[in-house]
């Protein structure tokens, strides 16, 4: 039993590492978001077998469409509450990911099929002046958006059967909206964002305590959210996600928020700031 369950753990580690360094594959191929070279425009032809694909993400939401609200369709947060369940912040050159420790956090119901393991967010932005949200609502971005990525529970890690299932991964997304009139709140974001200091440079990562996912995204109504089938966000762009966006904001201080654009950077420290790491709108087709 005890065996059993250390390589259903170690599968688990495996899977955080190869999945999103903003939502990727472990790929090996070169894209990124500041160059023209390599850029999100790019993508169909540099990773053509899914992201050129007819169920891309992110796609524009509208607000007019009915919520799942129904009490059978309520999530339940596993380990959320517990402040021991994250564990590092890393600069992946392409975002800021922030692990969970292995087993910790789940996540069912909300409609979806089966249980997730919860293996980490990471965050979307575009700079101090403009918003980066990756999905947008009747064409309105918000400044940011976190992304909770999570791999079926049946599957003990096993990247390719997740990836091979319509519904391998669940996102859940989190828009996050400036808390006007507020400086260095709310206090979880404080404490996130005062890691930022220690990984200005790609593959830098500092240990993180003392908050919660709860604490992350307190004051969001989890009941109320967009739901429809989509892909990964950054190549292999893999349609292998069901994705849940709350319609409720994370409000957090405009100052913490540009934080992220005005110290973290792609490489070393004379490379550019990380900013616009967000993919464009993709096309419906029919959704």
């Amino acid at each position: 039993m005890f065996a059993k369950m250390h390589h259903v753990c170690l599968s688990i580690l495996v899977l955080a590492c190869l999945l999103p360094v903003a939502l990727s594959t472990g790929s090996s191929v070169e894209w990124c978001y500041h160059l023209p070279s390599c850029n999100d425009t790019t993508w169909p032809v540099i990773a053509t077998r899914f992201c050129n694909g007819s169920r891309q993400s992110p796609i524009n939401l509208k607000s007019s469409l009915k919520s799942m609200t129904s009490s059978q369709q309520k999530f339940t947060f596993t380990g959320f509450n517990d402040k021991a369940g994250i564990s590092k912040i890393k600069n992946t050159g392409k975002s800021v990911k922030v692990e969970f420790k292995a087993g910790k956090l789940k996540v069912s119901g909300g409609g979806l099929s089966t249980a997730y393991n919860s293996l980490q967010f990471h965050l979307h932005w575009g700079n101090s002046s403009s918003p980066g949200s990756e999905h947008t609502v009747d064409g309105k971005r918000y400044p940011m958006e976190l992304h909770i990525v999570n791999a079926k529970s049946i599957y003990n890690g096993n990247l390719a059967k997740i990836l091979q299932d319509s519904e391998g991964l669940a996102v859940l997304g989190f828009f996050i909206e400036v808390d006007s009139g507020t400086t260095d709140q709310p206090a979880s974001w404080r404490t996130l964002t005062y890691h930022l200091a220690s990984i200005t440079e790609k593959d830098q990562s500092a240990d993180i305590t003392g908050i919660s996912m709860n604490d992350l995204i307190s004051g969001v109504d989890t009941s109320s959210y967009h739901r429809y089938l989509g892909s990964l966000t950054t190549p292999n762009c893999n349609e292998a996600v069901v994705w849940t966006v709350f319609k409720n904001p994370i409000k957090v201080s405009k100052n913490l928020i540009d934080l992220f654009s005005t110290t973290v950077r792609v490489g070393n420290r004379s490379s550019p700031l990380m900013t616009n790491v967000y993919r464009s709108v993709q096309p419906l087709n029919g959704r």
